[in-house]
């Protein structure tokens, strides 16, 4: 793996925002707007505190933490995207560039979109809300490495997918990390789904780390369990799906498919 080639990509992502409008609403805009809208069900709620005991404490720290996991995978599935919606794929395959170049460089551009949502709702949170994510401690960082890289998780098999199945697939970027919310428990507690649904989000990290937020907030217990469980889900998860896009793009290199979903 060369870095100057996983710099020239991000590089190459970073120029688009210089003078992109809705690329850059999609950094700051439509996450102020979600955390304006849940916000103000926050406040509402807040009205009856005693019979919904402990919800308002974590919603808006739900909230940002998934909008952390939606972003990482974007930031993963519209990189390779924009690679496609500009007829660059067989230019970039065609190049020395190398698939692990190529996934570092895209979770690269997912970091920093994370980076910069995380710290527009945080600000925002506290500014409009008076509510401060730190409330959660020194969890949080754990919480948002292992979130990232289940949206690390999310956004490759989506490329591998769409890679596979061509344009048609593309819905996928915005819709795939939305079948896995329900799984992930993000507003409820894990106790509330149906036996055989709580035994897939058993199978989901995120599942785990917002069921450890919920506990760090309501109760003060350490989240142990909750992220050892979400690190060897992660661990095992990554590496299935490198595989797979590895795998995925070999597959479409030798039945020629690269040259019609970049066309």
């Amino acid at each position: 793996m060369k870095l100057h080639r996983v710099t020239a990509l991000i590089l190459r992502h970073l120029y688009l925002y210089r003078r992109s409008l809705p690329r850059i609403m999609e950094i700051f805009y439509w996450p102020f707007l979600d955390l304006v809208i849940w916000g103000f069900i926050t406040l509402y709620l807040a009205r009856y505190q005693s019979e919904v005991p402990g919800f308002v404490t974590f919603f808006l720290g739900a909230l940002i933490l998934w909008d952390v996991l939606f972003r990482a995978q974007q930031g993963i599935t519209i990189t390779f995207l924009e690679e496609l919606w500009a007829r660059n794929l067989m230019n970039l395959f065609a190049s020395p560039l190398k698939p692990s170049e190529f996934l570092a460089a895209t979770m690269a551009m997912s970091v920093m979109k994370v980076t910069f949502v995380s710290i527009v709702l945080a600000g925002c949170a506290l500014v409009f809300y008076s509510y401060n994510v730190l409330i959660i401690g020194v969890w949080l960082i754990p919480f948002v490495l292992n979130l990232v890289i289940t949206g690390w998780i999310i956004g490759v098999l989506t490329t591998s997918l769409i890679m596979r199945f061509g344009q048609e697939a593309e819905v996928l970027a915005w819709s795939m990390v939305f079948l896995f919310q329900p799984i992930s428990c993000v507003f409820y507690p894990m106790e509330v789904l149906p036996g055989w649904l709580k035994a897939i989000a058993w199978a989901n990290p995120a599942a785990h780390i917002f069921e450890g937020m919920r506990g760090v907030l309501i109760s003060g217990q350490a989240p142990f369990s909750n992220l050892v469980w979400a690190v060897g889900l992660n661990s095992v998860l990554l590496v299935g799906v490198v595989i797979w896009f590895y795998r995925t793009m070999a597959y479409c290199k030798d039945q020629g498919l690269l040259v019609r979903v970049g066309e």
